[in-house]
């Protein structure tokens, strides 16, 4: 009996152990497709093709199979798949401007060949044969001259009197509007670092080190300062705002590792296009408030929890940004190993949907577009609710498919907010446009110095992207602003100098 009992019990502590194994081994294997899933995901990061974009293709591959359903899926025959034959693009020729300047070089015969090499008649001119090439003349410097004539009485000689200078952008400095605007736009249009500008201006004969260079763009982002109120003042006037930041390493900030991350943020408006780059020592809510203020408008974000509080403070009509939610359905898609048809793949076919409705009511009146989301986006809104309420309580919400269907979920309140408006826009694409010569400046000069320097960059990337954002050339309108601005007295004549009133510059 004895030995019954034992066997009895060594059979339970077996089982027991068997079913222990296997929940670690299942725990094991889940740990695993979760990391072979990760490296997916880094491999197609570092060599796969980073454009977000979608085959129209895609779209037969999608028949809201399910996992249960994939048996019979695979033994389906395969769609056909009609492919149109490729066409060679004809070369465009290369327009040279009518408005550029024209130098006339003059080829002409020899006398002793202007006579008929058969009768010895003289030629008759009878027309020319025309081509023109592009060329280039490189930079010319000059040295500007203040000459400040002066008078004096001469019967007392007690009253001598100089003739009055402009103002200059940067007072007792040998650097002229001209000079200010090249470095600025080389900089932050051209993404081209101070010691590189050092070196340009080093070959043409010029010696300008880069902390002078550094101590001008600081002095002119002062400058700036009223345009760039006025700016922020006037996009808060408008009925959407876009709201959307990016990391920023500055060297210098009191209390703080040079390491430390910082953060540019960047505010963008469409109906009266203007970009504005606020820089911050920190991601927090309430460098939003300081931006926002009291707007009382829609606000395009995407899913960041610093905008909780603010949204939650401030009557504000919070919308999501599709972009952002698809994207996470992109990365799923992209880890997988396979071809068969998947759940990452049905969401991107559906918000593909939504977006080419979007492109086809993009010339649409506001009131237009409204219309045609409720008559065809909604209903395919709907079905992607009815989609995503079924299968995230059957999806692991630390697979990459799960973190997607939890993002939209909990987004989908805002994200659905771009219906009830034609004004609101689907994603937060202009805000991220917006970050992108910035992203691409930082990629050369990786880092500010100082929150000074950081903040005349703030200035001057809002100026310029605003001046592009309005059809202005860059470089002609910021010499226009740093010739007129230091004589400005008046709001209004600082008025005038805004992108959108200023007129001649290449617009």
């Amino acid at each position: 009996m004895q030995n019954a009992a034992s066997f009895s019990i060594e059979s339970v502590d077996l089982h027991d152990q068997l079913i222990i194994a296997r929940q670690t081994i299942a725990q094991q294997k889940t740990t695993i497709d979760q990391l072979e899933e990760f490296i997916r995901v880094l491999r197609h990061k570092q060599f796969g093709a980073s454009s977000e974009g979608q085959n129209d293709l895609q779209g037969r591959l999608f028949d809201e199979r399910e996992d249960d359903d994939q048996t019979a899926a695979s033994n389906s025959a395969p769609a056909s798949i009609c492919v149109t034959g490729y066409q060679r693009q004809a070369k465009k020729s290369v327009r040279i401007p009518a408005e550029l300047p024209r130098e006339e070089i003059i080829y002409d015969l020899p006398e002793a060949q202007k006579h008929c090499p058969h009768d010895g008649s003289a030629l008759r001119f009878i027309g020319t044969d025309v081509s023109e090439q592009l060329d280039i003349i490189p930079a010319q410097i000059k040295v500007l001259r203040h000459v400040r004539r002066k008078y004096a009485c001469p019967c007392c000689e007690q009253y001598v009197v100089t003739a009055t200078k402009p103002k200059q952008p940067i007072e007792k400095s040998i650097a002229a509007p001209g000079l200010l605007a090249t470095v600025a736009t080389q900089k932050y249009v051209d993404a081209l670092p101070l010691y590189r500008q050092t070196e340009i201006f080093k070959r043409i004969g010029i010696e300008l080190d880069r902390t002078t260079l550094a101590n001008w763009m600081m002095a002119c982002g002062q400058l700036i300062q009223p345009l760039i109120n006025l700016i922020h003042e006037k996009m808060t006037e408008q009925p959407v705002l876009h709201l959307d930041e990016t990391r920023l390493q500055v060297l210098n900030e009191p209390g703080r590792a040079a390491q430390t991350q910082s953060y540019m943020w960047v505010l963008r408006t469409m109906q009266k296009p203007a970009v504005l780059y606020h820089y911050a020592p920190s991601r927090g809510g309430e460098i939003a408030k300081q931006l926002l203020g009291d707007y009382r408008g829609a606000l395009m974000v995407d899913g960041y929890e610093g905008y909780n509080a603010v949204c939650a403070q401030q009557p504000l009509v919070r919308l999501g940004c599709w972009a952002h939610a698809r994207r996470k359905f992109i990365e799923t898609q992209s880890a997988q190993t396979n071809d068969k048809p998947s759940k990452a793949a049905h969401a991107l076919e559906v918000i593909q949907q939504l977006y080419r409705i979007e492109q086809a009511a993009r010339e649409k009146t506001p009131e237009e577009r409204h219309a045609l989301r409720q008559t065809q986006a909604q209903p395919i809104v709907d079905q992607l609710r009815q989609w995503l309420e079924k299968n995230i309580p059957r999806t692991p919400p630390q697979t990459l498919l799960g973190k997607a269907l939890s993002y939209l979920h909990h987004q989908w309140p805002h994200l659905i907010r771009y219906l009830d408006n034609g004004r609101y826009p689907i994603d937060n694409n202009a805000a991220e446009n917006a970050i992108r010569p910035f992203v691409i400046g930082r990629k050369n000069w990786l880092f500010s110095a100082s929150q000074s320097g950081a903040k005349a960059s703030a200035n001057l990337y809002s100026l310029i992207e605003t001046a592009k954002a309005n059809g202005l050339e860059p470089y002609a309108y910021l010499r226009r602003v740093f010739s007129d601005l230091p004589a400005a007295q008046t709001v209004e004549q600082v008025e005038a100098l805004l992108p959108w009133n200023v007129k001649g510059v290449g617009d």
